[in-house]
């Protein structure tokens, strides 16, 4: 199990993803696709690298909206595993 990242230490690994949200003991995002097909490649492609890193997000798709939600529940909080994921996430749309 990853530890719970500290303040300070959730503050300097957001920086190395600024279009992600803490809020209530996760991390999120939302992104926005022209098409609905293009949000649901995404999820497939979200899917693949999750699953590979053995770390699944909660994920909600509104139409051409999808939402991440990145927590490890077994901690209670945001660990250098959701930062990880987050970060893999960031490079299929960035």
């Amino acid at each position: 199990m990853s530890d719970l990242l500290e303040d300070e230490d959730l503050s300097s690994a957001l920086k190395k993803c600024p279009e992600w949200e803490y809020e209530k003991n996760a991390i999120t995002r939302t992104f926005e696709f022209e098409e609905f097909m293009d949000g649901i490649d995404f999820v497939n492609s979200v899917a693949d690298i999750a699953d590979e890193a053995q770390h699944h997000p909660d994920i909600r798709i509104n139409y051409t909206k999808v939402t991440l939600k990145l927590t490890t529940h077994d901690a209670g909080g945001v660990t250098e595993a959701d930062v990880e994921l987050a970060q893999r996430v960031d490079n299929l749309v960035d």
